[in-house]
């Protein structure tokens, strides 16, 4: 596939704002090796193979040089920088070659390194302009990937995934997604489906002679595999989330319940203020950690109470707000200054289906470790057959049973993975896609079971057909193209 973006060389920082030791600039397009050439002093870029990395300067060659040096053939090796005169030369680099259509692109290509200051790359970037080249738009060069048929577009967004991957779990996620991971499980699919579209669609052609090339028995054995596979990636997708942009862990409690304290103890760090005075945390303090490669963010919240401060009063709204995002809460409460109604109503309030709530038991140090009392167990008969809680003893204070938590935690995650496939659906666009997929499946199904005429069915084969090829970038439109590749950094 190709459009007009390609007829143009683009040009862009591939390396990260600021200053560094080395940056790198990459150049695309059909005249990017001879862009290169105009700017560069060393081997002869249009002669060298392939793959090859070459030495020399970025200069800023004026006419008067360029005219006299268009037919020198320079040798890499004899490169002598003091010929070079001093308000031509911008920076001594590496060049490196890559010739179509074993690139990134699919195009040729030229990465150049340069000492990483700002002002050589933007000092490069306008000579590369000058010579005709134009800056990339942001996930240009990725959709030239896309366009020039190296990579479908489930690949191409798993490439932003991997660059944003911030833990373990999404790297290696965004990696087998990379990998075709989702695709390859679409396509079998796909290709199956297809198969039956085009004997159904023989059938139409030989419409007058009721014959039937189709057999609708082994079509509803087919939808009922594609509807089991579709279900078990929208699923995965609660997984995936998680994975991806991390679980969200709410720490509630009443004022002074050690919530602070708490986030102190899980982060091995002074994070939060810590005071005996009730009401100190008036904001929400957010902060990830990273537990068995997957990330938790942690939300330290205002105490829950009834209060006539008014800025208490806007954290207490606030906590309530990110209780009811949160995937997960840690309840802390305590013998001394806790009742078992007190922390039943509470947890009656937030409780919902997808919510995890864990019961810490807090201030354990104060009566000589933790044994289930009866305030525990009246918690426990009234919440337990509802909710799939847990009750931990620990000390914040101490730091004690900190891991244990962490392991709960970690448990979390596990019980949301889907063990019977590899795949994981992190992507919202895709989750929606598999949902639309999934409807037409059974529109599919819905229309064998009536008996409705061949010409209904294949309308409705074709439609599931285009939801399917909708993940892998088969069916698409410019919006949404535009919408996925914008928010891509530049330079990729």
């Amino acid at each position: 596939m190709n459009n007009h973006l390609n007829q143009d060389t683009i040009c862009a920082i591939a390396t990260a704002n600021g200053i560094g030791a080395i940056g790198i600039i990459r150049i695309s397009g059909e005249k990017s090796i001879e862009i290169a050439q105009k700017c560069f002093k060393g081997e002869d870029l249009t002669k060298v193979s392939s793959h090859t990395v070459h030495y020399g300067f970025i200069v800023e060659k004026s006419q008067e040089s360029s005219a006299k040096n268009e037919d020198l053939d320079i040798n890499h090796l004899s490169i002598n920088i003091e010929e070079i005169k001093p308000d031509e030369l911008i920076d001594e680099v590496m060049v490196a070659v890559y010739k179509a259509p074993k690139t990134f692109t699919a195009e040729d290509s030229v990465e150049i390194s340069y000492h990483g200051s700002p002002h050589i790359a933007k000092k490069i970037l306008e000579v590369l302009v000058k010579n005709g080249a134009r800056l990339a738009k942001a996930g240009e060069f990725t959709m030239r990937a896309f366009m020039n048929g190296r990579i479908d577009l489930a690949q191409a967004e798993s490439i932003a995934d991997l660059i944003a991957s911030e833990n373990e779990a999404s790297r290696k996620v965004a990696l087998n997604q990379l990998k075709g991971g989702i695709s390859n499980e679409i396509s079998l699919l796909r290709g199956e489906l297809l198969n039956f579209t085009s004997f159904l669609e023989l059938e139409l052609d030989f419409g007058e002679e009721d014959v039937e090339f189709a057999d609708r028995t082994a079509l509803n054995a087919l939808l009922d595999k594609i509807e089991h596979k579709l279900n078990s990636l929208i699923e995965s997708f609660q997984y995936g989330n998680a994975v991806k942009n991390g679980v969200e862990v709410a720490i509630i409690g009443k004022p002074n319940a050690g919530k602070s304290t708490l986030l102190n103890a899980l982060l091995k760090e002074e994070r939060a203020i810590v005071s005996d005075i009730a009401g100190t945390t008036r904001d929400t303090i957010e902060e990830v950690l990273h537990i068995k490669g997957n990330a938790f963010r942690f939300i330290d919240t205002a105490g829950l109470r009834e209060t006539a401060d008014e800025i208490e009063k806007i954290g207490v709204a606030k906590a309530k707000e990110k209780i009811a995002s949160a995937k997960i809460l840690l309840y802390l409460y305590d013998e001394f200054d806790s009742s078992a109604a007190e922390v039943i109503s509470f947890i009656k309030e937030f409780e919902r289906k997808d919510l995890k709530i864990i019961l810490l038991h807090n201030k354990i140090d104060l009566n000589g470790g933790y044994f289930e009392n009866e305030l525990d167990t009246k918690i426990k008969n009234a919440l337990f057959p509802d909710v799939t809680n847990t009750i931990i003893g620990i000390s914040a204070k101490n730091a004690e049973s900190v891991e244990a938590i962490k392991t709960e935690l970690s448990h979390y995650i596990e019980d949301l993975k889907d063990t019977e496939s590899n795949v994981i659906v992190t992507n919202q666009r895709h989750y929606e896609a598999l949902k639309n997929s999934l409807s037409a499946i059974n529109l599919v199904k819905e229309t064998i079971a009536s008996q409705i005429s061949s010409e209904l069915l294949a309308f409705e084969l074709r439609n599931a057909l285009e939801n399917l090829g909708e993940i892998s970038g088969e069916f698409t439109n410019d919006e949404v193209l535009g919408n996925i590749f914008s928010k891509f950094c530049i330079g990729k």
